[in-house]
């Protein structure tokens, strides 16, 4: 696994630390990351992503649901909606090529989330994806009971 991803996994926990506790010590996250990964430059993508989406949360949030109206944000598996975040931000702000954004999020949705966070969070993204050149509708499809983010909102990971 590159240094990148394993960074975005990083990333991860600590936005769900985040949206657990918006207050936590950023100092702390970045001890922890200076632990974890050696490279300055991964170091620098990881307080570069996070910061990002803590300034971007309310824009990144508001394209979500749009494009996911029939799933409150409030009521997705909080594993899934960081992982939109990210993958969101990455896509919009850091340049980094959509399908690259789209399978790393998918990846980490499938390691982290539930067995149907994967399906969701592609779905969802590739909607979002600023460079489709595709006709679809920009909204999610109407959720069942057997589908999405809530079917195994139970078994989340973080």
């Amino acid at each position: 696994m590159s240094g990148r991803s394993e960074a975005r996994r990083f990333i991860l926990q600590m936005l769900f630390l985040l949206d657990q506790n918006p207050e936590a010590d950023t100092q702390r996250i970045d001890r922890q990351a200076a632990l974890e990964f050696r490279d300055p430059q991964l170091r620098n993508f990881i307080r570069r992503i996070l910061d990002g989406i803590r300034l971007q949360r309310t824009k990144l949030d508001q394209q979500i649901r749009q494009t996911a109206h029939n799933w409150r944000l409030e009521r997705m598996a909080i594993t899934d909606r960081n992982v939109l975040r990210l993958g969101l931000y990455e896509m919009l702000h850091e340049g980094t090529p959509a399908p690259v954004a789209i399978n790393e999020a998918v990846e980490i949705a499938r390691e982290f989330g539930s067995e149907n966070s994967a399906a969701f969070v592609n779905g969802i993204l590739d909607r979002l994806n600023p460079h489709s050149r595709s006709t679809k509708p920009q909204t999610a499809p109407a959720p069942d009971e057997n589908t999405g983010p809530e079917a195994g909102a139970q078994q989340e990971h973080g």
